[in-house]
Parts: C-alpha cells; sequence; structure tokens
C-alpha cells in the first residue's frame, strides 16, 4: 500500500521542492515591490504557530516586530515568508453573524487574507507556504483526473486553487454513495464540503478517482476512513471490481502542533487508516 508524505515524495522525487518555489515567488514578488532599495542578502522565514500567533491571538509585540520590515509607506525592505504545517481550523462569527472557517484547510490566498488581518501588514499568497503547499508540484500528474481531497475546512478549495481541474471534497463524495458510511444514521453534522444540489459534477459511478490527498485533519474520521479503504482496495471506484490502487498523499507528518491546545494530527489518522486497510487486507 502506498502511502505517501508530500514532503517526502518531493525530496526523492525533485530537486526543486515546494519551498524553492514558494521562495522564488516570494522574490519574484518582493522585486516589484521594492525599487527603491537595494535587495538584501537575506530573507526571513517565519514559523506561524506558537511563534507568531497561539490561536487568534499574535504573540508577544509579533505585529511590531513585523512592521520593521516595511518602510513607512509600507514597502516592504526585508523579504519574509510565513511556513506551517499546522492544520488548525478556527469558527468565528463574521460581521453577519455567520460562522466561517479560518486556519488550516483553507488556499494559501485566504491564509494570507487572515494573517493580514490578524498582523496588520499585507501578506501575499506568495508568502504563505503551509503544509499541503507541496500538493501543487503535482498538478501536472493529476490535473484533470478525478481526485479526492480529505480534510477539514475548504479541502477542495485548495486543491482548486493549486490547479487541480477535477476536485471533489470527501463530503461531496461520500454522498453519492448509498451506505457507504454504515455510521451516517447516527451522525447530525452536516456536511459543509457539499457544493452540488445532488446531482455528481462527475460520473463517480464510473469514473475512478485517481489519486486521494489529506489536505488536514479529518473530521469525520470513521467515513473517511472507511472510505478511503474502499477507494485503495477497489482501485477507485468503490463496489466495482479490483483495479490498480490509487496513491494517498499526506499533507504533513507531524503528531502536534503549537495552538491554544495541543491536538493530534494528520499521522493519526494515517496510521489508523494503515492499521484498517491492513486488516481488509491481510486479516
Amino acid at each position: 500500500m502506498r502511502f505517501r508524505s508530500i514532503f517526502r515524495v518531493h525530496v526523492s522525487r525533485t530537486t526543486k521542492s515546494a519551498f524553492s518555489l514558494s521562495r522564488f515567488e516570494t522574490r519574484r514578488s518582493f522585486s516589484l515591490r521594492c525599487t527603491n532599495y537595494e535587495r538584501p542578502s537575506f530573507g526571513i522565514a517565519f514559523d506561524i504557530d506558537g511563534v507568531i500567533l497561539r490561536g487568534f491571538k499574535p504573540i508577544g509585540n509579533s505585529p511590531q516586530a513585523l512592521r520593521k520590515l516595511y518602510d513607512e509607506s509600507g514597502t516592504l525592505k526585508i523579504p519574509f515568508l510565513f511556513l506551517t504545517n499546522a492544520n488548525w481550523v478556527n469558527l468565528r462569527t463574521n460581521c453577519c453573524r455567520n460562522w466561517e472557517y479560518t486556519g488550516g484547510g483553507v488556499p494559501e490566498s485566504k491564509r494570507a487574507s487572515e494573517l493580514s488581518e490578524l498582523l496588520g501588514v499585507n501578506v501575499l499568497p506568495s508568502q504563505v507556504v503551509q503544509g499541503h503547499s507541496p500538493f501543487k508540484k503535482l498538478v501536472k500528474s493529476f490535473e484533470n483526473e478525478l481526485i479526492v481531497a480529505i480534510g477539514k475546512g475548504e479541502p477542495a478549495n485548495v486543491m482548486a486553487e493549486y490547479g487541480f481541474k477535477k476536485v471533489l471534497s470527501m463530503d461531496e463524495y461520500a454522498s453519492y454513495f448509498d451506505n457507504i458510511d454504515p455510521l451516517a444514521p447516527y451522525k447530525m453534522a452536516p456536511n459543509n464540503n457539499i457544493t452540488s444540489n445532488g446531482s455528481p459534477r462527475y460520473d463517480v459511478s464510473s469514473e475512478r478517482v485517481q489519486a486521494a490527498f489529506v489536505v488536514s485533519d479529518p473530521v469525520d474520521w470513521s467515513r473517511d476512513i472507511q472510505v478511503l479503504c474502499d477507494i485503495l482496495r477497489t482501485g477507485g471506484l468503490p463496489g466495482k471490481e479490483i483495479g490498480h490502487q490509487p496513491p494517498l498523499y499526506f499533507a504533513a507528518d507531524d503528531l502536534e502542533y503549537q495552538t491554544i491546545l495541543f491536538p493530534v494530527n494528520i499521522p493519526s489518522v494515517k496510521w489508523s487508516c494503515y492499521s484498517t486497510y491492513n486488516f481488509f487486507v491481510n486479516g
């Protein structure tokens, strides 16, 4: 069974990692904004959780420290980016009292907007490297293939922003199969990632899933592990004959990360899925 950590894939298969790509993008955006200064010979990479923020609260004087990287007109003097493998998602109310997702499991553009608001500086998407950012390096392999995105927040939007054209969230994909989740009748939580009106956007009854991506921590572990095992065992077409096993990618390998509390992370899901799959296959 191919359980893949996306970071390991790119360390072994290419010399140009997603981090080097982000560094290039940040350097390019910085050069466009920095015409009156001599380009510095260094940049800064900040961790977010436990360094800059804890939950929604800046730590210490981190906003003031970041502002020192800009001049009085708001032009960036020292290039920097944020690196984070955390997948926290907080729910907060906006001005209309509607709940919205923020934090991990969201596209780089939305995370950049959140950081700009919380820290009082202009953060570009190219300055944000999240745990799932390396997935963009796999667009050429799966751009027009059916893939499933798993996790809390907006996993399908994350993959779509990277350039994947046929993406279904696990919520939406599972909703098209009767009885694929045996515990569904006992669950009251709404499926927030279902975007269709009930009609499949793709023919999931005949089109095989070519890859699955765990973008952030899943909420419904029992369903997600069940469906992932079905996808892996049948070659991407649950309920049908056995086919070639599609790859399964995970965004990060860190068991814990710094936030308000210390939640378990994607590796817990990874090893739960691994154990369940081996039980199905080997008994």
